[in-house]
């Protein structure tokens, strides 16, 4: 069934409209999971060739989201070519190799990959579809007597379909189902969503939103008040529970990293916290999620902590390592059971979701928006056992199955596909006084190479654009950065800081002590009050700052990098400045202390000293640019120039240089206790 209209061979004559109808589902969590399902539109097109009429379809490719898709991210394929593919299906058992068959009928130039739904789309006789994961739908999916609910609800409206794996036969046997069943809208897939179709746009949308409101309305007027249980943990009130939240994430990601370095995402929503409230929630736990798209995201199953919520922190710390220890080995034995010789490698042991009853989820991911992603697609876990648990029990698909799609050569090409990691990818940096200056521009290059960025500055709304201008680039408003506000000379600051890092990313991996002021006047000028400020910031923030994280550092176990952007000056004895070089002498003896007693945790801590720093930073627009102006006899307007002319390189040192600096020191894997001049050549200020 096709739409006849024109249009030109790159463009879908419905185009428009498929794209609202994909927003329209996709802008809704009730409908479908983030980057679950996808839809798609017959019509007929012009062959760019023949000049005559082709039909064909637009259908959401390989990746992306409904709620945020794009012309370019529909496939066009030739419907008499896809349909064609019947005639030489090999069959079941090599039913992956259609997946390649899919290139061979795409019309045009560009677009998205066909996904491995795309049989289910182009088979089945309508001119719309919809292929969903609505957590009501797939309640009923995963409920042991899916079918006869199925019947129950929806009447002959909507017919249940066996577990199959995606791909071709499964489209075959909607496309059989179809055909039988011609007053059906839609079916429920066992274990996995709903499908639904139209001859219209509009009709295809409303029947999926029927199927979608009559399952939630079902559950709702027939289902268990208390499908979980009673009560058996309370939950913590939220102060206690976000402090016990951080106190055991960095432990609890340096756990989860001990295959591959992951970030975290944390989650006290009321479902998790009511859901981890209840006793059946270990049973439910480890039977493991059961959507195809859930699972691979979560994996089969979550840790689980068996711990009181209110139990001593050393005793949980303790448990969490054993379970963990458990953990693997399980994981490792699951792959073992169902490994086959042309199974793709273990990729790694480590849960992705850890549950702490009282507290929260924590989720883990290859970066920000990955672990915040599983953690999403936990609670539509969680809401599909409570529908399922209301009306019937839950069952998912076995675990033979879950194996197959979660090591499914398919989703391996996918994964060989993705780009290689940045530098820095799953590295989690602090900034302080990254609002403006170096601190700003070395925020913009640890982001640029990948990693999440706490952008920490006595100025929260300097901090709040930089993190924002930080999103914007990465395209990703919730993942990329957040800002902090902190006074670096206030230890309960600081602890609050370093603790707010700890539960947007999960911990702390690389540190920037860059909070800085000077201010420039002779020994006989300078009063004690000028004297203690520039120590409380550089002395004493730089020590406040590290010990707080060192912490973190340690409790993570995976090493990591404390920088400290010391000056010239640490080393360098010049006229007027007698508070700020002490004080910057002392951040570039910290660098050599931590350096000493950090090492054996794998920190590293370098330092860099840059020099004549003018453009953009704040610390010479404040007076000392003016000052050391006056002190050398220049213009203020030609002290960049004066400074770059007295070293070796004759070149400005601008703060993307320094930036560059702190960039290469966590690349110098086997350096430490270091100084690396950012100054264009200061032969006074040589190291020796």
């Amino acid at each position: 069934m096709t739409e006849h209209v024109t249009g030109s061979p790159g463009h879908a004559p419905g185009e428009g409209e498929l794209l609202e109808r994909a927003h329209a589902l996709g802008s809704d969590p009730r409908n479908t999971n983030y980057a679950g399902g996808n839809v798609s539109a017959k019509g007929v097109g012009r062959d760019p060739v023949t000049g005559g009429d082709v039909e064909l379809m637009w259908v959401k490719g390989s990746g992306g989201d409904l709620g945020t898709l794009t012309a370019a991210g529909l496939a066009v394929l030739r419907l008499d070519r896809l349909r064609a593919l019947a005639g030489v299906y090999p069959g079941v058992e090599r039913e992956d190799e259609m997946v390649a068959a899919f290139d061979y009928c795409l019309h045009g130039k560009g677009g998205a990959a066909p996904s491995i739904d795309t049989a289910m789309h182009g088979l089945l006789d309508a001119a719309h579809v919809d292929h969903l994961h609505p957590d009501s739908g797939i309640a009923i999916a995963t409920a042991a007597d899916g079918p006869a609910l199925t019947e129950r609800i929806f009447g002959d409206r909507v017919v249940w379909v066996p577990w199959r794996r995606p791909g071709f036969q499964l489209g075959l046997d909607i496309a059989a189902l179809r055909a039988a069943n011609p007053r059906a809208i839609g079916c429920v897939l066992g274990g996995h969503g709903i499908t639904a179709w139209g001859s219209t746009s509009a009709e295809c949308q409303a029947r999926s939103l029927e199927i979608i409101r009559t399952a939630e309305q079902y559950i709702s007027a027939h289902g268990r008040q208390d499908p979980f249980g009673p009560v058996i943990h309370r939950q913590l009130p939220e102060i206690s529970r976000h402090d016990r939240a951080a106190e055991l994430f960095p432990m609890i990601r340096g756990l989860c990293s001990t295959d591959t370095r992951q970030v975290g995402h944390y989650t006290d929503t009321p479902e998790v916290l009511d859901f981890l409230s209840r006793a059946e929630h270990p049973r439910l736990a480890a039977l493991g999620t059961s959507c195809p798209d859930h699972f691979l995201r979560t994996k089969i199953a979550p840790l689980v902590l068996d711990s009181a919520p209110d139990a001593p922190l050393e005793e949980v710390l303790v448990r969490l390592r054993e379970l963990h220890a458990a953990y693997r080995v399980d994981y490792a034995a699951y792959y073992q059971r169902h490994a086959r010789p042309d199974s793709p490698p273990m990729r790694g042991a480590d849960p992705a979701i850890v549950l702490v009853p009282g507290v929260g989820m924590f989720s883990f991911g290859r970066d920000k928006q990955t672990a915040r992603v599983a953690g999403e697609f936990y609670v539509n876990a969680i809401n599909v056992m409570r529908g399922a648990e209301a009306v019937s029990r839950y069952e998912p698909i076995p675990e033979a199955e879950k194996f197959r799609i979660e090591y499914w050569e398919l989703e391996e090409a996918k994964l060989r596909r993705m780009p290689k990691p940045a530098p820095l990818a799953a590295r989690v940096a602090l900034v302080t006084g990254g609002g403006s200056g170096i601190g700003a521009a070395t925020a913009r290059r640890l982001a640029a190479e990948g990693a999440c960025v706490v952008i920490a500055d006595r100025d929260l709304g300097a901090a709040e654009k930089v993190a924002a201008e930080l999103a914007v680039k990465a395209l990703k408003p919730h993942d990329a950065a957040v800002a902090v506000q902190v006074d670096v000379t206030s230890e309960e600051q600081v602890q609050e800081a370093v603790r707010q890092a700890v539960l947007a990313f999960g911990g702390v991996d690389l540190v920037v002590n860059n909070a800085g002021l000077s201010l420039s006047r002779s020994l006989l000028e300078t009063s004690v009050a000028d004297w203690d400020l520039q120590h409380d910031v550089m002395a004493r923030g730089s020590f406040l700052i590290s010990r707080e994280t060192a912490r973190i550092l340690m409790a993570q176990g995976m090493g990591g990098d404390i920088i400290y952007i010391s000056s010239k000056n640490s080393v360098f004895a010049g006229p007027n400045n007698v508070a700020y070089g002490a004080a910057k002498a002392d951040q570039a003896h910290q660098v050599r202390l931590l350096a000493a007693e950090l090492g054996e945790h794998g920190v590293r801590v370098n330092g860099i000293n840059p020099d004549g720093v003018v453009r953009g930073s704040g610390i010479f627009a404040s007076g000392w640019g003016a000052n050391r102006a006056a002190v050398y006899g220049v213009p203020e307007d030609r002290l960049g120039d004066f400074y770059a002319q007295r070293t070796l390189l004759k070149r400005e040192v601008l703060p993307e240089d320094v930036a560059n600096g702190v960039f290469e020191l966590t690349r110098l894997t086997h350096t430490t206790g270091t100084h690396i001049p950012v100054d264009s050549g200061v032969t006074a200020a040589f190291l020796r």
